[in-house]
């Protein structure tokens, strides 16, 4: 059974009371997918117990519109929860993670202002915070981020080495759907015909010549392209994309 702990006082109770055993941790904003499956799943091999957190942070949504839109699936997150037999969920509400009002946050003054940063101010400060605060409740061995999300994963591990944080980030590769797709939660905003056209995105990034010529593909499906590049995180090399299929911004990257 998955014990459900809201505040953070509690969780740290319980935190305290389970010695040394080690603890792996999986951030989510819920609306649960098979992606978030196997970074489960994973935790749950490596360590004696899995805490799983669902909070859908408002300081990383520069759009309050697409914060609105967000999707929640609690019931079916639960299931999820319990069926990867995570110990702990932890969910708690704003003003249990936010007490000073999000005064205090942590920037990161490089990769942050690139790629999703650059068409998202603050989106990373808000990101990196959370997770921070996150850190400091849960204690976690290891932590467990997904490689979609790739620009996200390298400054949490980027934070996490400034900051003297005992904790291993452990990066988990893109689950797709059958046809291509990353998974996302924003998934199921997309209409029948976005949805079918949506993995279009992975098969022009992995098999374009370069990042323009990439760029002319997806424009040319109809799609707003907030942008396609070639960058060298730490050592790997990828091309990322950031494209508005409708109403909904998906992204993804390759290694090249």
């Amino acid at each position: 059974m998955c014990l459900v702990i809201r505040s953070p006082q509690e969780l740290q109770t319980w935190r305290r009371s389970q010695g040394p055993q080690s603890i792996g941790f999986v951030p989510t904003m819920g609306a649960l997918h098979e992606g978030h499956q196997s970074l489960l799943q994973i935790s749950r091999q490596q360590n004696d117990l899995s805490i799983l957190s669902i909070f859908v942070n408002p300081t990383q949504f520069n759009d309050k519109r697409d914060l609105e839109k967000y999707p929640v699936t609690w019931e079916s997150d639960l299931k999820m929860a319990e069926k990867n037999n995570v110990d702990v969920l932890f969910a708690p509400t704003f003003e249990m993670m936010y007490p000073d009002q999000y005064q205090y946050k942590i920037s990161e003054s490089d990769l942050s202002k690139e790629l999703c940063g650059h068409d998202r101010p603050g989106h990373f400060d808000g990101v990196l915070t959370v997770v921070m605060r996150l850190f400091q409740l849960v204690q976690p061995d290891r932590a467990y981020f997904g490689e979609k999300d790739f620009q996200q994963l390298a400054l949490i591990q980027g934070m996490a080495k400034a900051f003297f944080l005992n904790c291993e980030i452990i990066p988990v590769p893109t689950v797709r759907e059958a046809d291509g797709l990353a998974m996302s939660s924003r998934n199921s905003r997309l209409s029948v015909t976005e949805r079918e056209k949506a993995p279009r995105i992975y098969n022009i990034l992995k098999n374009s010549r370069s990042s323009s010529e990439a760029q002319q593909q997806l424009e040319e499906q109809g799609w707003s392209v907030d942008y396609v590049h070639d960058r060298l995180i730490g050592s790997s090399k990828r091309r990322f994309v950031a494209v508005r299929v409708g109403e909904v911004r998906l992204i993804d990257n390759v290694e090249l």
